[in-house]
């Protein structure tokens, strides 16, 4: 008999409640508690994933093999710190902090103690992403587009670690090559950080990404664009479809190439829930998770450095 992996959700706001729901529906998975600062709060959804709840996140500490932490990025060292020295499993919310000496700091703790650490850029379980990944060969020009209207949720941050962050860390998986120029601009609109913001990342080996996130468009679009050698493709991340461009080869070189074009639809998948079944599976068999603390930390290491590129030519 399968032994279950013993879970807790740290931070009840809009994403921990469905962390816990879907911890609740997973086999092998005992869900022991929701935690969160507001009771009424954490009983709330604690009653509904049924599981335990606590204002306290101490009270787990010693009953639990793993924890997913989904509270505000600044408190991110402070709460995982002593679940990390406890060698316990952590599947943090993104960014993995809100700065880079937090940010080593989480996977100092990680590696020194030798506890799982995933960080929850759940974009990468996105099948179109994954197909799209299975494809790429030499990118030379990326072009993404994150743009989504105004919503309460996350305007204490701005939309470079919101949203953009996304496609950094997907632009930073593609592209095999260093990093050596990041150029950009951006605007608050409707609240006192960067709504939205356009970055120029530029490869050691030639390779251009264009990243533009907004939100405070009038629309929700969520695309990114390859160019490589002999093809084009085009993924939607919403709809998890690739549509796919390139010439075949001719038995005359000088016809004109003929262009086919096709669109592959994979299985769609709830990016979140395979995100957190990802996470319980290197639980159980200890496998690096792909979105490591490392990962993690190079994807915020290069938005902390849009950010700062930004604040020169800020509006």
């Amino acid at each position: 008999m399968t032994i279950p992996v013993r879970v807790a959700v740290i931070g009840a706001g809009y994403l921990g409640r469905f962390h816990a729901l879907i911890y609740a529906q997973l086999t092998g998975v005992d869900l022991v508690a929701v935690i969160d600062t507001d009771l009424t709060r954490a009983a709330q959804i604690g009653r509904e994933a049924g599981c335990g709840y606590s204002a306290d996140y101490r009270t787990v500490l010693d009953c639990v093999d793993a924890v997913s932490i989904v509270v505000p990025t600044s408190l991110h060292l402070d709460v995982a710190r002593p679940f990390l020295e406890r060698g316990i499993a952590v599947l943090l919310e993104k960014p993995i902090a809100a700065t880079l000496e937090d940010g080593h700091a989480i996977v100092a703790l990680a590696e020194q103690h030798g506890a799982l650490l995933q960080i929850g850029h759940l974009e990468r379980f996105n099948a179109g992403v994954m197909a799209l990944a299975e494809r790429i060969t030499t990118p030379r020009y990326l072009e993404a587009q994150r743009l989504g209207t105004f919503v309460e949720r996350a305007t204490d941050v701005d939309v470079v670690t919101d949203l953009m962050i996304h496609d950094i860390d997907i632009i930073l998986a593609l592209v095999d090559s260093d990093l050596t120029d990041v150029r950009a601009v951006g605007a608050s609109v409707l609240t006192p950080h960067v709504d939205i913001a356009s970055a120029r990342l530029e490869f050691a080996n030639g390779c251009v990404a264009n990243v533009v996130a907004s939100r405070v468009s009038d629309k929700r679009v969520r695309h990114i664009r390859v160019f490589q050698p002999q093809a084009y493709l085009a993924l939607d991340f919403a709809a998890q479809t690739l549509d796919i461009a390139a010439p075949q080869p001719q038995s005359d070189p000088a016809q004109r190439p003929v262009i086919t074009r096709q669109r592959l639809t994979p299985p769609a998948v709830k990016p979140l829930d395979c995100e957190i079944a990802a996470f319980v599976a290197a639980v159980r068999s200890g496998d690096k998770p792909l979105v490591d603390g490392r990962v993690g930390l190079k994807a915020l290491t290069v938005a902390l450095q849009v950010r700062e590129r930004m604040a020169g030519g800020r509006t």
